[in-house]
């Protein structure tokens, strides 16, 4: 597995309590990312989910590919359905039956998309469920969006009604159709944000699993880049600060604090977290070989705790 340059100078992750989390982790990674990667199985555990982004200007010919191959080499796809770019429903079916019979996929991430304007006629992950569409070509998993730190594209006045409001209704969706939903949310860098968000969906009566989105391994200035394109709310602090510290700054981002801090808070709290899920913006060789090291430093930690 290709090392990067500063893995050599690593400091020791913070790992106490992240087994649980790490345990069936999934992953995210692009067509033509995933063009770079001669054999995945080289790099993930068997097995393992891999959601397939789907971004505008992407060829449905390339999203097709990847999730065949990822489904040959024994990965489970997970492609991106966003609603803003689909043209219509002849469009949106034709998807769904490519997937289900040229790669074997029988589950996807529903979501709306990043662009503002939609390119047809859906505009929310609500119109795609209602199509009834995945239900008749078999999808029996379907995934959502989460949004712990709120969606400025959604409350514009930097409230979270009405993503609350979308959650309950994805959880009454689950309940009336007995599809088998979850919820993976955007990176964030601050855990307690997270917790929070998740007890009170739970306390709304959302009780979908969640999967939280940690991002992987990266240059700093790469994650504050990303981190503000992809509209990360209080949690970008997290980033900010460290970036003020002259010490710091020129050492990767990496994910094991915030790990650290989800396993601690999710041990006290009444959430539906159930694992996480990684946005390689480093590079996914990069994010593949530190949960690789994570994974096999907290056995060893667990194997000398009952020594």
């Amino acid at each position: 597995m290709p090392i990067l340059p500063f893995s050599r100078k690593r400091p020791k992750p913070r790992l106490v309590g992240v087994g649980d989390l790490l345990q069936g982790f999934s992953i995210e990674v692009m067509p033509r990312t995933a063009a770079k990667i001669a054999d995945f199985r080289a790099i993930l555990p068997a097995g393992t989910m891999v959601y397939i982004a789907h971004i505008e200007g992407t060829e449905i010919n390339d999203m097709v590919a990847t999730a065949k191959r990822l489904t040959d080499e024994g990965f489970r796809a997970m492609p991106h359905i966003p609603a803003r770019i689909i043209k219509d429903r002849a469009e949106f079916e034709t998807w769904l039956i490519r997937y289900a019979t040229e790669a074997g996929v029988d589950q996807a991430l529903v979501l709306a998309g990043g662009p503002r304007v939609p390119a047809g006629d859906y505009h929310s992950t609500m119109q795609l469920l209602e199509s009834g569409l995945f239900d008749k070509h078999g999808y029996r998993r379907l995934h959502v969006a989460g949004h712990p730190e709120g969606n400025r594209d959604i409350d514009l006045d930097g409230s979270t009604r009405l993503v609350d409001e979308a959650a309950q209704w994805k959880q009454a969706f689950a309940e009336r159709t007995g599809v088998d939903m979850a919820m993976a949310t955007q990176f964030a860098f601050d855990a307690g944000a997270v917790v929070k968000w998740a007890a009170r969906l739970k306390a709304a009566g959302v009780d979908l699993p969640i999967h939280v989105g940690v991002a992987g391994p990266a240059k700093l200035q790469t994650m504050i880049k990303f981190a503000i394109a992809c509209g990360v709310g209080p949690s970008l602090s997290v980033l900010q600060k460290r970036a003020a510290d002259v010490t710091r700054l020129l050492m990767p981002y990496e994910p094991g604090d915030v790990l650290s801090d989800l396993a601690a808070q999710v041990r006290d709290a009444d959430t539906n977290i159930a694992g996480v899920h990684f946005f390689p913006l480093g590079g996914i060789n990069a994010t593949a070989e530190w949960i690789a090291n994570a994974t096999a430093e907290t056995r060893s930690e667990q194997g000398a705790a009952g020594a």
